[in-house]
């Protein structure tokens, strides 16, 4: 009874230091943001929103709630070192990352960046600084990096898992500029989650002592134990123009597991063996990077798959409660003939429906290029072209040129893209007004 009263008081307390901190707080703004900088774009783009970015900030608050608590009774067995001056040394750092990029944000990039510092440091043991500057050096050198790095391994194993679950379902439709300056058809992902963590480390003054003994801290556990609140956030930014959003997903979530086994091994390793340390903090930071790159350039050279066939039109995106959304029609299909004539354009599709309009009949390829007939009544206010996006054609007045995004630009939702010239018109092609 005495012990589960102690950790009944741990929880509680560290409960109370993760509500004064206001770093999760700022994640959830910086979240909304993100969403409703999505929306924007859609409406940009389509006339009409896609997501609602509240409802996407409830379900990445949930995942990210279901994540914390998992990391957390997973890392407890691991165990870590850390100091609330550590909490801030890392949120400080990533702030300043985040001023560069959104994905800077990650811990990845913060854990991995402090441990290059400490490696550095550790060849001037006698270099100091005054006042403020000497608390955070001391902060620096303090950091237990391989069990910071154990658990940016497990921060990315429950980021695979929740863009295995959630990814597509965040993705929104954009026209992006590719080679030559032609339009097509894409994706952008992005989802960002805030994790809550309550961290076992070993206590300041003398407590029970766990019945096991984690693999990190060594001797200090004799002490006792002590819980730490540490919000951070993860997640994910792709885009998509050669495959669909649930199998681009499907993909960059095997990628991060293996991503996180790997960094997870040389934390152990570096844990048993220090001078690894910096090996493994550099591989945290490159390694990420390079998962960056490397989707960036499997999409400059694959064949775009959102654009038009030479029969038929290819579907982009559906919009929810549409009357296509009810037929069926998904996103990668190809809309062939409407009331039995075939159609090649959006003049084509427009004038096929008006050859009835109180019925439509129609002829869909399904991704595995199997037909099959849809049939509804239309309704007074259904959307004039039932709710389908379609790929952009060569008329698409608008394009996203993407770039990397900074905080400046994500909290202007006006920034951070940029139109093609040559029309006057606010949107591309294949859309429809609500």
């Amino acid at each position: 009874m005495e012990t589960v009263l102690e950790w009944l008081w741990r929880l509680s307390d560290a409960l109370v230091q993760f509500l004064a901190q206001p770093f999760y707080y700022i994640s959830i703004i910086l979240i909304m943001l993100q969403y409703r900088r999505q929306v924007h774009l859609e409406r940009k783009l389509f006339h009409v929103r896609l997501h609602s970015w509240g409802r996407q900030t409830w379900i990445t608050l949930l995942g990210g709630l279901v994540a914390g608590v998992m990391v957390s009774l997973v890392s407890a067995f691991l165990g870590t070192t850390l100091t609330f001056n550590g909490v801030l040394l890392i949120w400080a750092v990533s702030i300043i990352l985040l001023l560069f990029r959104v994905r800077y944000l990650c811990f990845a990039y913060s854990v991995g960046l402090l441990g290059v510092i400490q490696f550095i440091l550790s060849w001037f043991p006698d270099f100091n600084l005054d006042g403020y500057g000497q608390e955070v050096l001391t902060a620096v050198r303090e950091l237990d990096i391989p069990s910071l790095l154990a658990l940016v391994a497990l921060l990315h194993l429950a980021e695979a898992m929740l863009v295995r679950w959630q990814g597509a379902a965040f993705a929104g439709p954009l026209f992006y500029e590719g080679k030559r300056g032609k339009v097509v058809g894409g994706y952008q992902m992005k989802s960002f989650w805030p994790v809550p963590l309550f961290l076992l480390i070993p206590a300041q003054t003398t407590g029970s002592l766990l019945p096991w003994t984690p693999f990190f801290g060594g001797d200090a556990w004799q002490s006792g134990f002590s819980l730490i609140a540490l919000p951070v956030v993860i997640g994910f930014s792709e885009m998509t123009v050669s495959a669909l959003p649930k199998n681009k997903a499907r993909l960059t979530s095997s990628r991060l597991l293996i991503y996180s086994i790997v960094i997870l091994g040389l934390a152990l390793l570096a844990g048993w063996w220090s001078p690894l340390t910096v090996v493994a903090a550099l591989a945290a930071f490159v390694l990420h990077e390079l998962l960056v790159w490397y989707s960036r350039f499997e999409e400059q050279n694959r064949s775009p798959f959102f654009v038009h066939p030479q029969r038929g039109l290819k579907v982009l995106a559906v919009l929810p409660g549409s009357p296509a959304e009810e037929l069926g029609i998904q996103a990668g299909e190809v809309i062939f003939k409407v009331n039995g004539t075939p159609i090649n354009t959006k003049e084509q599709l427009h004038s096929g429906l008006r050859m009835n309009p109180a019925f439509c009949k129609l002829e869909v390829l399904n991704q595995q290029g199997e037909s099959k007939f849809l049939q509804r009544a239309i309704y007074a206010g259904d959307h004039h072209q039932l709710g389908v996006i379609l790929a952009p054609d060569d008329d698409a007045p608008v394009a996203l040129r993407l770039k990397p995004l900074s905080l400046l630009e994500l909290l202007s939702p006006r920034r951070g893209a940029s139109e093609r010239k040559g029309s006057s018109k606010a949107a591309g092609g294949g859309t429809l007004d609500r």
